[in-house]
């Protein structure tokens, strides 16, 4: 009797009991009008595996919300009641991931064809008063927290949640009314608890429970709420006027989450084909600052054209089911950094190349921490950037060596971009456009022909034998004479050369005209013609 009207003077509810379990609602395929041929074969496969073995089993989550809007989702999350282990044992690859939700990832096919079927095991609503309390954060507290079921951090987030329970409290500690259905492709029903069918009809996106209060037991879900806005604004969802005014207001509880996670929500809110919705939404809602570093860089930033361009292409990349890299997009954000640190050392004397590392190592330094800034994604935004003077050659066989490289395509992409805002003439995209898709003939055709062209475009000096513009005189050689080396080889061999010589009064004298070699004639002993430009070696190009 005590403990009820303490619990009560403090909120809390009795087990079981309540509003916040909602009641259920068993609404059949005549109701919600559910399309079954939408629902992915292999998650059918590990429903009906699980209920042959006596489990319960539902496809839950996203994939309902967009069954019902008449979307194929592109992931199927399974609830059911067995233990991870239960489930592992179920499943010939499965396995157990994650510490403070354990669940199982079932994995169908290999190599990039394969899928993964996520089952996660019904879980308890707890209060988060009842909870184990920790002084500190997943890492500084890891000891504490082995073996701990259900523990809360001194802010009240959740740090541990493996207890499990009924289907009507694993509704009731998901975020959204619209998540919180689960489907049976086996009857065709879908099991409601929070009157998510109601919600979805009427595109309201609504906080299960009292919204400061879930931000608070999992601040991510702030973040959630915003991607799930910006993936639903094109269909008409805005938020319920609870849920939206306690986000802002919660936005200082992300300090506590740790920054690994925080990296990978921002990915999820650039990556999943919305990135300018999650934009917009992150300024309407006023999280334009104080997330993530990077993301508010790339809020800051958005308007700018080459930006712009980077997420409106990882958008359609999405939208064409094609793979999308968060280290390009995140290159294309901090280029201006690199471009602007580029060109200063490029002005005080130092060769390109070198100029460049120097202000790639800078922007790691100032703008990229350490969980973005290690391991592959920092190589290949490393790469991507220093791939950008490699396409100005495009002579001899540096054009090859490039195309083949593993990165070239996200390098390329780049590249065109850079071209689209005007940073780059768009006829050096074009034509690495086509030399990537082309035959080996024509490759070296198109190498040859920049090669001539740069050679026509050289200043011819005033006759083949005479006076300089400097007063000195120059003669040609005798002709028995070997002639300097031709094509790629004499632009080799003219980088080693000295500069030219000055004349008295200090002008340079220009540079000797480059001849072709002789061609001996078949059988004969003398030697042939000179082949002009375009002779016989014409087309063969370099070898790559």
């Amino acid at each position: 009797m005590i403990k009820t009207f303490i619990d009560k003077l403090l909120g809390k509810s009795a087990p079981g009991k309540g509003p916040k379990f909602g009641k259920r609602e068993d609404v059949p395929a005549t109701v919600h009008g559910i399309d079954p041929s939408l629902v992915d074969g292999r998650a059918l496969d590990v429903v009906h595996t699980l209920k042959s073995a006596g489990f319960e089993a539902y496809v839950v989550g996203g994939a309902v919300r967009d069954l019902l809007l008449g979307l194929r989702p592109k992931d199927f999350d399974v609830a059911t009641n067995a233990t991870p282990e239960q489930v592992k044992g179920l499943f010939r690859r499965a396995f157990i991931i994650g510490r403070r939700f354990r669940i199982v990832h079932v994995v169908y096919g290999r190599g990039r064809e394969h899928e993964v079927i996520e089952v996660s095991t019904l879980r308890a609503h707890l209060d988060s008063a009842d909870a184990e309390q920790v002084s500190g954060n997943e890492r500084s507290s890891k000891t504490a927290l082995a073996g701990m079921k259900h523990a809360v951090d001194a802010s009240g987030r959740v740090l541990r949640d493996n207890v499990w329970g009924p289907i009507e409290q694993d509704a009731a500690r998901r975020d959204f009314t619209i998540n919180a259905m689960y489907y049976d492709p086996e009857t065709e029903t879908v099991v409601d608890f929070h009157h998510g069918i109601r919600d979805s009809n009427k595109r309201v996106l609504r906080m299960i429970g009292d919204p400061a209060a879930r931000y608070r037991e999992d601040p991510v879900r702030i973040i959630r709420a915003v991607r799930f806005a910006a993936k639903l604004s094109g269909l008409g969802f805005q938020f319920e006027a609870k849920t939206r005014a306690a986000i802002a207001p919660s936005v200082g509880l992300l300090a506590d989450v740790p920054q690994s996670r925080l990296f990978d929500e921002m990915l999820k809110l650039l990556q999943t084909g919305h990135a300018l919705a999650s934009v917009e939404q992150l300024k309407s809602t006023g999280l334009a600052k104080g997330i993530y570093p990077l993301l508010d860089l790339v809020v800051e930033r958005a308007e700018d054209p080459f930006v712009r361009s980077a997420l409106q292409d990882t958008d359609r990349r999405v939208g064409e089911c094609k793979p999308v890299a968060p280290s390009f997009l995140l290159a294309c954000v901090l280029w201006s950094d690199v471009r602007v640190g580029w060109n200063r050392r490029q002005k005080a004397g130092l060769p390109a190349f070198p100029a460049l590392q120097e202000a790639v190592d800078e922007v790691f330094e100032s703008r990229i921490g350490d969980v973005s800034g290690r391991g592959k994604l920092g190589a290949d935004m490393r790469e991507i950037w220093l791939m950008q003077p490699r396409f100005d050659k495009r002579t001899g066989t540096a054009p090859f060596s490039l195309a083949d490289q593993p990165r070239f395509r996200a390098g390329f992409d780049f590249l065109r971009l850079r071209a689209q805002v005007g940073e780059l003439p768009e006829e050096i995209a074009h034509w690495w456009e086509t030399f990537s898709t082309a035959s080996d003939a024509v490759r070296y055709d198109m190498v040859d022909a920049i090669r001539l062209e740069q050679q026509r475009a050289k200043p011819k000096s005033r006759a083949k034998t005479g006076e300089t513009p400097g007063g000195r005189v120059f003669r040609q050689p005798a002709e028995g004479r070997a002639l300097p080396p031709s094509g790629e080889q004499a632009e080799d061999s003219a980088a080693n050369e000295p500069p030219p010589f000055e004349s008295e009064s200090g002008e340079a004298a220009p540079a000797k005209k480059r001849r072709r070699r002789r061609k001996p004639n078949s059988g004969a002993g003398g030697a042939g013609s000179v082949a002009g430009a375009g002779g016989d070696d014409a087309g063969s190009g370099p070898q790559p």
